[in-house]
């Protein structure tokens, strides 16, 4: 079950317990939709350096390797390795990695900032888990890989832990929850309903507006129209849909579809308008070149040459683009470093961030996903060049933040990146990348927060209320109780 061969398979471990519980993965963690490259030199090098810092700053303070990597002095750790290996520009004094005060008053003085993250996910707690931990287990039944044998990590991707990931162990204030579709109703990640109940569930205990939902729209699907009509009953904030089909069982998805299809998308679309939804959220992307090979039929659908017409033709929508089209995931992530050095251009990131001054449009988005957590630990470099281009061609007033947490773990270490990063003095002379800024600055403070919740029209007073409801209530009790990340990480890595 799923798109992984046998072969690859075989290759994988489980993240969360092949992973150290250091701040930051020390390589790439991918969920069923791509198989992740095997640890390079460089993320050795940089886990090397951040464990050296562990022991040597640690002891003085009467900690554990575990609990330094828990503090904020080794999320500081983290972004000072990876200066030392990479040579790139995030913010991060040696010093911070040093002292408790000094780590500490950083992150307090940045943990009321608002973050709005609109792209994440937990299982159904009837899943069949799909490549997930089901597959896993499999696996080690099959005797391919014993480590990847049991299932010690069903309870880890639903949704209490999804909640405790990202209300408690993360600064994040709102998020959306995801799913993907499948041709077989009973691998849908989510329902329709049941996200719909996880909104009312996580709101009605807070006693304020926190948690989001799509509702997802399957294109040329027997009897699709019926279901998005019974899915926008729900009220969904906005809805989502793959061009491929069945993400997760590509060898036989087979409803591919195009955001620009007249005869069956733009039916689609009317319904959304007259429920009034605005928002459409499109996968794209995650399509490494060997997969054009291997899914010739699909990988038309996985681009984005069918979102100019889109935007276009549809004005009054907004057209939120997941993963911001990134087709490398699953590659060495040098080759896309190649890439970008060579041409100056990322494949389809650079195509979707050129769409509004082309086309004239403003209504197309770039939502980060699943391609800034893993560039940001594979190849910095690419990071910053994402966000360059993106900021670019989009207008930092277009790109969204979103973590596809929970299967990289708690957000925190995703957040604290983009706190971070900088574009190298470098990049941005040869390409005319803007700076970033500051952690709290006018393009942070924007994709953090400022961009979704005026795509979700978020009032003043509704981007005030968490800061009085039960839910940090909730969070202070757990903190003042000694609650720490436990910085796991869901999914697979490869062996080494």
């Amino acid at each position: 079950m799923g798109f992984l061969s046998d072969e690859d398979k075989a290759k994988l471990k489980a993240a969360e317990g092949a992973l150290p519980r250091t701040p930051l993965p020390t390589q790439i963690v991918s969920s069923d939709e791509y198989a992740p490259p095997p640890q390079t030199e460089a993320q050795r090098e940089a886990e090397a350096r951040l464990y050296a810092m562990a022991d040597e700053v640690a002891p003085k303070h009467n900690m554990s390797r575990r609990r330094f990597f828990q503090s904020p002095m080794g999320m500081a750790a983290a972004f000072v390795a990876l200066n030392q290996v990479y040579g790139c520009a995030f913010a991060g004094d040696p010093e911070e990695a040093r002292d408790p005060d000094m780590a500490s008053a950083r992150a307090d003085a940045l943990s009321d900032q608002f973050i709005m993250d609109m792209h994440t996910h937990f299982l159904r707690d009837d899943t069949r888990l799909l490549g997930f931990a089901q597959m896993r287990a499999a696996v080690g039944r099959a005797g391919w890989n014993p480590d990847l044998g049991g299932e010690q990590t069903i309870e880890h991707l639903k949704f209490e832990n999804y909640r405790r990931e990202i209300f408690l162990d993360s600064d994040t204030k709102m998020a959306l929850i995801s799913s993907a579709p499948s041709d077989i109703p009973e691998d849908w990640f989510l329902t329709n309903e049941q996200m719909a109940a996880a909104r009312t569930r996580v709101n009605d205990e807070a006693g304020s507006r926190r948690l989001f939902t799509h509702a997802i729209f399957t294109p040329g699907a027997p009897g699709w129209l019926d279901a998005l009509d019974a899915a926008l009953a729900l009220r969904p904030d906005s809805v989502k849909g793959y061009t491929v089909g069945d993400n997760t069982h590509k060898d036989s998805s087979r409803y591919p579809w195009r955001m620009d299809d007249e005869d069956v998308v733009y039916r689609g679309y009317e319904k959304m308008v007259a429920a009034g939804v605005r928002n459409v959220c499109v996968h794209k992307g995650l399509w490494a070149p060997a997969l054009d090979e291997r899914f010739p039929d699909l990988a038309p659908y996985a681009d984005v040459r069918d979102v100019a017409k889109a935007a276009r033709d549809w004005p009054q929508l907004n057209f939120i683009i997941y993963h911001s089209a990134f087709r490398h995931l699953g590659n060495d992530p040098a080759e896309a470093l190649a890439e970008f050095e060579q041409t100056g251009r990322l494949s389809w990131v650079s195509e979707l961030a050129e769409i509004p001054e082309r086309e004239g449009v403003s209504n197309v988005y770039g939502d980060l996903g699943q391609i800034f957590a893993s560039t940001l630990i594979a190849q910095p470099r690419v990071c910053a060049a994402i966000m360059g281009i993106l900021i670019k061609g989009l207008g930092a007033e277009r790109v969204c933040w979103g973590t596809d947490a929970v299967w990289t773990g708690a957000p925190q270490w995703q957040i604290e990146g983009l706190r971070r990063l900088e574009i190298p003095e470098d990049m941005a002379a040869a390409h005319g990348f803007a700076p970033l800024g500051e952690a709290q600055g006018p393009v942070k403070t924007a994709i953090f927060g400022g961009n979704n919740a005026r795509l979700y029209n978020i009032t003043g007073a509704e981007r005030e209320a968490w800061r009085g409801d039960r839910l940090t209530q909730e969070k202070a009790a757990y903190r003042q109780q000694g609650g720490l990340p436990s910085n796991r990480r869901y999914g697979y890595v490869m062996r080494g």
